[in-house]
């Protein structure tokens, strides 16, 4: 059985979410949204929408703030008591192209034990900088995972295979904010799940609203890169022998 569903984490999104929802919606899929202790006027969006679009959007909402990372682990708890199999994440802030999601969804029926993972195509919208941070990020992860199986790993359009995300965030103590994205998909490569990357187009409105605070979520990273490359070594023979063993 295949039934997936659109993971949106939500936290202060009030102008975005609109026009994202009803490009979610375009597609016959229904949409969990998760307010991750939005502002009032947020909230308030957020409820509109599950309101006008009860029968295909579902909402909930944490108390606090938990970060990008504790919204979406949430999202998995609620998906799965939902009975969804698969959840398809697309950030709240207009970013990523909705028109992808059949291609995601097509691949993760077709392969549904593997991680689908957009691969981002860019425009002229992208701050250098960041093309500089993340590709120092690739860098890491291609040393902790000792292979090029993910090609990004901060995108957040992909299909998580509940199956295998549950069991890993309900047994690992993962980062619960900017870091979880890369953090969750090495833990799956340890744990022999494939990746599939699907190169995807991404934008950076110059109205868009970024959680990124720079010196906190950095010194997050940097621990998280850490505690990685520690875990790969204690995992070394494992993934070592991968890449050696007959096909």
């Amino acid at each position: 059985m295949f039934k997936p569903v659109a993971l949106v984490p939500v936290y202060d999104h009030e102008r975005a979410i609109g026009a994202m929802v009803q490009a979610i919606l375009a597609h016959p899929l229904p949409c969990l949204l998760v307010d991750d202790g939005s502002n009032p006027a947020c909230e308030r969006v957020l409820r509109e929408l599950a309101a006008s679009h009860a029968d295909r959007v579902h909402l909930i909402r944490l108390p606090q703030n938990q970060g990008k990372g504790g919204a979406i682990m949430a999202g998995f708890e609620q998906a799965a008591r939902m009975g969804f199999t698969h959840a398809l994440q697309i950030d709240a802030d207009g970013q990523h192209d909705a028109g992808c999601i059949p291609q995601f969804l097509a691949l993760a029926q077709a392969s549904p034990h593997a991680m689908i993972c957009g691969c981002p195509v860019y425009d002229e919208s992208v701050p250098r900088v960041r093309l500089l941070a993340r590709y120092l990020t690739h860098v890491w992860v291609w040393i902790n995972t000792l292979s090029f199986a993910v090609r990004d790993s901060m995108c957040g359009l992909r299909v998580y295979p509940l199956g295998h995300v549950l069991p890993l965030v309900r047994q690992v103590k993962l980062g619960r904010r900017m870091q979880f994205d890369t953090e969750v998909l090495v833990h799956l490569v340890w744990r022999g799940v494939r990746i599939v990357n699907v190169p995807t187009r991404v934008t950076y409105p110059t109205d868009g609203v970024s959680h990124f605070q720079v010196w906190r979520d950095n010194v997050l990273i940097s621990s998280m890169h850490t505690r990685l490359f520690f875990g790969m070594l204690k995992r070394l023979p494992v993934l070592l022998w991968r890449k050696v063993r007959p096909a």
